[in-house]
């Protein structure tokens, strides 16, 4: 089975596929507990007051912060995957995260100052994925999020409409561009 994921903040939509792309399993996962900030550094530590919630934090206070978050979005993204992989019939063998930057920054004082403020917080729930990921054992594959349906569409050929809109039909709504994507990812991972 692979796994394509498509995230939000807090949340993602996750499709699983067979190897011939037929949809097994999509569901919406939640990524961090409640009561949590699901965007810390944008939120909470970035360059702009229009998207602050609050006081402006120090560095300390902000890594703390971070830190708190990071705690429970590793352990939901735990729950999530266990709930997953328990409701499967075959094993999960890959997951497909949309790419972030190679060398990305990780240290407070850089990741809220822009251009990495409004990316940092992504970043970190995609990288707390493949690290849980990768202790299952799974495969982990990046892809592009602005190209993925279309190369896969590409890939796929005359078969590209029924296997990437054809589970809107047969599983019912909802199936949209998240869940295209997270599909579309599994197929590009096939190749790869």
């Amino acid at each position: 089975m692979r796994l394509g994921i498509a995230h939000h903040y807090g949340w993602a939509v996750a499709v699983t596929a067979t190897d011939e792309h037929r949809v097994v399993d999509r569901r919406r996962i939640e990524l961090i507990e409640p009561g949590h900030p699901t965007a810390p550094i944008h939120h909470e530590g970035g360059a702009y007051d229009m998207h602050s919630s609050g006081k402006l934090l120090s560095d300390d206070e902000l890594a703390e912060l971070v830190a708190e978050v990071r705690s429970s979005v590793e352990g939901s993204i735990e729950t999530a995957f266990n709930e997953l992989a328990h409701s499967l019939a075959a094993p999960v063998r890959s997951i497909s995260l949309r790419a972030w930057p190679e060398g990305f920054p990780s240290g407070i004082a850089e990741l809220r100052k822009p251009p990495f403020d409004s990316q940092a917080d992504s970043v970190m729930y995609r990288q707390l994925m493949a690290d849980a990921a990768q202790r299952r054992g799974w495969v982990v594959h990046r892809f592009d999020g602005a190209t993925a349906e279309g190369r896969a569409s590409e890939l796929l050929g005359p078969r590209a409409e029924e296997v990437l809109r054809g589970p809107r039909r047969t599983l019912g709504p909802p199936w949209n561009r998240d869940h295209r994507m997270a599909l579309a990812a599994t197929v590009l991972a096939s190749i790869e």
